[in-house]
């Protein structure tokens, strides 16, 4: 298999759109992490204004050696970037794939946006790509991040002890998730009940 597998396309559903991430973004990207000043969260990874030249140029790499395809989230209502998310880690000979760099501004963080996001790129990777199993890896102190994995049907792989040195030479334990294909049709199922709730919510 080429390094062609992820090819650009835009994923729509009812609340967003992704669209493949590129550098006239960039301002966007910084406004849409402003709300909520997401890049002090120590265990994630959105881009200020200091580091999105940077971002973008290292994700646009990844995607040019067919290792990534990054998404900005755009609000279709009002038009606005409001976060980014992308494939990862991708392995076309094994056709493995992951889900992560995600974050949301804050005004779009408990609403229906980040289920609606991993069900678009979940049914592309399973329906159009052929993926066998779909990755989430999240930090270890990020509490939030690993009960809204699991809120999707992810079941939890193992802990990565020691998997990476961030830049201020701390450690970092990974948690490790994954969907395989053979689950996929219940969690499709489950995601569109999940979502059929949350839009009733409003």
């Amino acid at each position: 298999m080429t390094t062609t597998w992820l090819e650009d396309v835009t994923l729509t559903n009812q609340t967003a759109s992704l669209v493949p991430m590129a550098s006239e973004h960039r301002d966007a990207l910084v406004e849409a992490a402003s709300d909520g000043r997401l890049w002090e969260l120590w265990f994630t990874g959105a881009p200020s204004a200091d580091t999105v030249d940077t971002y973008i140029e290292q994700a646009l790499k990844d995607k040019a050696a067919g290792r990534a395809l990054p998404f900005v989230v755009i609000e279709n209502a009002s038009g606005d970037v409001i976060g980014a998310t992308r494939y990862c880690n991708a392995e076309p000979d094994h056709r493995r794939v992951e889900i992560g760099y995600t974050w949301y501004a804050q005004r779009a963080q408990r609403t229906a946006v980040n289920t609606e996001c991993k069900q678009l790129l979940l049914t592309h990777a399973f329906e159009q790509l052929n993926a066998i199993a779909v990755e989430f890896r999240t930090h270890w102190h990020n509490e939030a991040s690993r009960r809204a994995i699991a809120r999707l049907g992810a079941k939890q792989d193992g802990v990565l002890r020691n998997h990476r040195i961030e830049p201020d030479g701390a450690y970092r334990d990974t948690v490790v998730f994954s969907i395989l294909e053979s689950e996929w049709p219940t969690v499709r199922k489950s995601l569109a009940f999940k979502l059929a709730r949350l839009r009733e919510r409003g």
